[in-house]
């Protein structure tokens, strides 16, 4: 299957849950925009709301380079929750995987993605969020293309 998500520019919408230790599932909605230059360098700009919380919002925006001949790239990413990240992504035949980790973090927190393609304009979203061997957040969502 043929990738749309990251691998071409685009307005996404993700609707879905975020779940932590010890309380219960919380909504959350979102909105993504992807753009690409010439040089094959991407960036990716990600906003978190929780509606029915008093949560804050989320804040991501990753800067990779991946060329169209590559399955695997790395990224810097500044997340509001974790600060300065860097990371790397593969590119599978049906999912995009990534794993970052924060820099400078006492905690040492570290993260994973997992984005299935369900169809070119739909993807099921599965993240994490660690701090040393433990999870501390998880999220679960579903990944629409909006139309250009």
């Amino acid at each position: 299957m043929t990738h749309s998500f990251l691998l071409e520019p685009g307005r996404w919408t993700l609707q879905g849950n975020w779940l932590e230790r010890d309380t219960l599932p919380i909504s959350v909605k979102g909105k993504i925009l992807i753009a690409w230059s010439r040089d094959d360098w991407f960036t990716m700009v990600m906003k978190l709301i929780f509606p029915e919380s008093d949560r804050p919002e989320i804040a991501l925006q990753y800067r990779g380079r991946l060329t169209s001949t590559e399955r695997q790239y790395t990224f810097v990413l500044q997340h509001s929750l974790l600060g300065r990240v860097e990371g790397e992504g593969w590119v599978a035949p049906e999912s995009i995987v990534q794993r970052y980790w924060a820099l400078g973090d006492r905690q040492r927190r570290t993260g994973f993605e997992t984005l299935y393609c369900l169809d070119q304009g739909c993807y099921h979203l599965s993240s994490g969020i660690m701090a040393g061997h433990y999870l501390t957040s998880a999220m679960e969502a579903t990944l629409k293309h909006q139309g250009d």
